[in-house]
This record gives structure tokens, sequence and C-alpha cells, in this order.
């Protein structure tokens, strides 16, 4: 018996019904129960997508991983590890947004080759890591303690939400010699209101659902914002960011580079925001930024670009 494959029309049309649905219960709900919309629209923007466990459990690393386990915040978060961070200099690699640790795979072999130990994790809600609701704190907070658990990096790369995570949680308890961040998000309140708008929440309701973050945090949004935090960065930094980014802008990447006193863009295009973890070229620009190469160019401030002069 042939199996027969679901018509990708009949898909497409179906998830479309399904997020038309969703718009109208946020348009309509904000105005008849505006709290309980915002709880329930904060909440599906603090999920993960279920993808991430799925994509995690299919992934097939090689015999030469150790998988080991250890307790943030009463989640128990599972690590990925190659070589021995103990007595190598060792990469620490962050996933993004609804990912998992081992979509660095193709990047372990490479850095192994270099004589890194590798170092990888699922975030809180991501992978195989335990937990529900994920937020940018909750990531910034597990790379520290990862970090902690293994030492001072020689090198950490980040891609999208990882990259913010990584530039923030830099601190004299826990560093890296050498930062990388892939498409790196730069303005948490900007993605809010991105996935406000995307929704149809209502802009009404923009406020509410920061604070619903700041009451579960102890950290308002904008606090987050990178280009408050990266002047203070020492060491140095490669930002690889793609022009066809349609989930994270280019300019946010830019921004990085900017106020980051260290830090040099390399621009790609054509790479979009998840192909470009993969591209070799990315991976080898890395080496070579790690080897002590020019790579990417210094981003000179404009009082004429948003947020003004570094």
């Amino acid at each position: 018996m042939t199996r027969q494959t679901a018509n990708p029309r009949r898909r497409s049309s179906r998830s479309g019904f399904k997020l038309g649905a969703v718009r109208i219960g946020f348009a309509v709900g904000g105005r008849l129960a505006p709290q309980r919309t915002v709880d329930r629209a904060a909440r599906l923007f603090a999920t993960p997508f279920a993808s991430s466990r799925s994509r995690a459990r299919a992934a097939q690393p090689d015999d030469a991983m150790q998988r080991g386990e250890l307790t943030v915040n009463n989640e128990s978060i599972v690590t990925y590890v190659w070589g021995d961070p103990a007595t190598q200099p060792y990469a620490l690699l962050v996933h993004g947004w609804s990912s998992f640790g081992l979509r660095f795979l193709p990047w372990v072999a490479k850095l192994r080759a270099q004589g890194f130990a590798v170092v990888s994790f699922d975030q809180p809600g991501h992978g195989a890591s335990t937990g529900s609701l994920c937020t940018l704190l909750d990531f910034i907070t597990t790379v520290r303690a990862v970090g902690k658990q293994f030492g001072h990096a020689t090198l950490a790369v980040g891609h999208s939400m990882g990259g913010a995570a990584v530039a923030l949680a830099q601190d004299e308890s826990w560093h890296a010699q050498r930062l990388v961040l892939i498409a790196p998000a730069a303005d948490i309140e900007a993605a809010a209101s991105r996935f406000i708008r995307f929704v149809r929440l209502g802009d009404h309701l923009r406020e509410p659902f920061l604070s619903w973050f700041a009451r579960r945090t102890g950290v308002h949004a904008r606090d987050l914002q990178v280009h408050q935090h990266v002047p203070s960065l020492g060491q140095p930094g490669l930002i690889v960011h793609d022009l066809d980014d349609h989930e994270v802008p280019w300019e946010e990447g830019e921004r990085y580079a900017r106020f980051w006193p260290g830090a040099r863009l390399l621009t790609t295009q054509g790479l979009g925001h998840h192909r470009i973890l993969d591209a070799a070229e990315v991976i080898d620009a890395t080496l070579a930024f790690v080897r002590g190469e020019c790579v990417g160019d210094r981003v000179v401030a404009s009082p004429n670009l948003p947020f003004g002069l570094a």
C-alpha cells in the first residue's frame, strides 16, 4: 500500500486558518478581556515551539559526544560535550529561540580540528531540557550557569537570541575571550512589538504585554537593549548578519558592531536567519577570526543612525 503525502496547499490553508483564528481571538479578546488576553499572548510569546524538542530527538551526534545535565533554576539543563574543556581551550555554542544545542553539529568537527573542546546545551523549554516557558533572562542565566560549570571559554558563539544572551552574560564570574554573534537579536522590546503586530494583539496592550515579562523576570525588556551593555565589553567580537534576515533585521546586528568598541560586522546576503548558521563560509570566517585574522568591517557611528552615536 502506498502512503499518500499531504497536499502542501491543504497544509498551507490549515496554517492560514489557524493564524487567522488566533488573530481574531486576540483582536476580540483584547477589547472584551484585555488582561486575560495579554496573559495568553505573553505566554505564547514565551513558549518555545514544540519542534525544538522533536528536532533535537532526531539529531544524530557522533559517539564522541558526552551528554550531561545540570540544574539551573530548578530546571534540568542538558549539555553536550566533545573533548575535555578542563584541559583544552573550549568553545561554548549557544542556540537561538525554539532551537536546540545539537543544531551546531556542523560546527563540531571543524572546531575539534582546531584543537577546541566543544560545549553546547539546550536552553530551558528547548530540546531535551525541562521547562515550558523561557525568556531572554532565562537564556542569560543558563549561559552563565553552563559557562561557570566548564570555566571561562576561549570562544563563545551565539545565534539569534542566543547571541544576545552570550553578549549580556559576560561578567567577572564568567566570560569568553572572543565572541561571535550570528544574526543576534539586539532588542527584545522590538521583537515583542513585531509579535504584537503579527498576532494583531492591539497596540493599546503593548505596555501590559511588556509588564508581564517585567513581573516574571524582574527586568523590563528595554533594560536589556544591547546598546546599553556592549560598550563595556572589552573582548574582540564578530557580528555576522544577513541582509535578507526577515526574523531579526540586519540593523540589529549593525547596532552591536556600532556600540561595541572591539567588534566587527560581517554582512552576508541570501542566507536568511537560519541557513546562515550552517553556512561553511560563516564557520570558516569564525575560525579565521579566532586565529586573529581581520574579518568583517569596523562600523563607524553616525548621529543620523537610530540610537545615535555610540
